[in-house]
This record gives C-alpha cells, structure tokens and sequence, in this order.
C-alpha cells in the first residue's frame, strides 16, 4: 500500500484517514515491513518518487549488460525484461515486434538473430539510458492523446505540450 500526498503538510491526515479505514476494516500492517516519511523508492516493481514513476533501476541494468541472445530461451527471458518496462518505452510494440517474431518461430528450427533483432536490441539499450518519468495530469490542462498504428501494433501516449517538449503521462 503507498500513501502520497501532493503537500507534506496533508500527509499526516492522509496517512491518518489510511490506518482508520485499516482499522475498521479490521486489516493489520506489519510494521516492520513499513516504510514511513520516504520520498522515494521501489513499489510492485517500480521507483515512486516526488517526480512520477520511473522503471526500477535493476530492471534496467539487468538489460545493459545482456549480450545477444542465444537460444529461444534467452530470448524469452529478454522479452520478459522488456514487457516490465512497457509503460516507460515509446512505441514499445514497435520496438519490440522482432524478438516477439522471433519467438513465435519454430523452436526446433536452428536459432538464427539476425540482423533486425540485432539492432531492435541495440536501439532498445540505448532508449533506457535516459527513460522517461511518468507523471499524472494537474489540475485542467489541455492534453493530447497520440495514436500509433502499424501493422504489428498499436500505441498510445496522452501527454501534455510544454514548448516544445512533450511530457508523458501514466494512462
């Protein structure tokens, strides 16, 4: 459970109003596994912070270091690591689409990465040096919602327009 709060100064009721409906729930907390007054960290597989949500930082450094994949397995276990990251990669099915390809062949045929696998790998590493934070809208902003349409996917993105730069929100 994650209690956020816009302004320090309403977290106390907000973490109050919590633990009263806990309580008259008749639900526990185990204390111990509790973290209370943190600014940020690591939530059902995600960093939460004062900025949005972000990928966990060890599911992106389980990628960097990975060499080509192998065997079907291992691309496997690749499209796995991507799938958890989905939310903070554009065009995710897009970028994707090879190793899901690759997966849908014959297992018992050779295992061949070839020459588009290689290079959705090697662009997909370089997009999660700088990944993107998801955030939510404030207030009544204008927002646009983006379609992306291909032939192996489709893709959405609502964001807000902020001279020139356009940031991504959580949908």
């Amino acid at each position: 459970m994650l209690v956020k709060s816009k302004k320090s100064s309403e977290h106390l009721l907000n973490l109050e109003e919590t633990l009263q409906r806990l309580e008259k729930s008749q639900l526990r907390i185990n204390l111990e596994k509790c973290s209370f007054g943190v600014t940020s960290g690591i939530f059902i597989g995600f960093m939460i912070s004062e900025r949005g949500i972000e990928p966990n930082p060890d599911k992106i450094d389980a990628i960097m270091p990975m060499e080509a994949p192998k065997s079907y397995k291992e691309v496997q276990r690749l499209a796995g690591c991507m799938v958890a990251l989905n939310w903070f990669i554009s065009r995710s099915g897009d970028r994707n689409m090879p190793f899901f390809r690759k997966l849908r062949q014959d297992s018992k045929n050779e295992f061949v990465w070839d020459e588009e696998c290689v290079r959705a790998f090697e662009e997909l590493k370089e997009y999660l040096r700088s990944p993107k934070t998801l955030t939510r809208p404030e207030g009544k902003e204008e927002l646009q919602l983006y379609l992306a349409v291909t032939e192996g996917a489709v893709s959405s993105v609502l964001v807000r327009e902020e001279t020139n730069l356009h940031i991504p929100y959580t949908m």
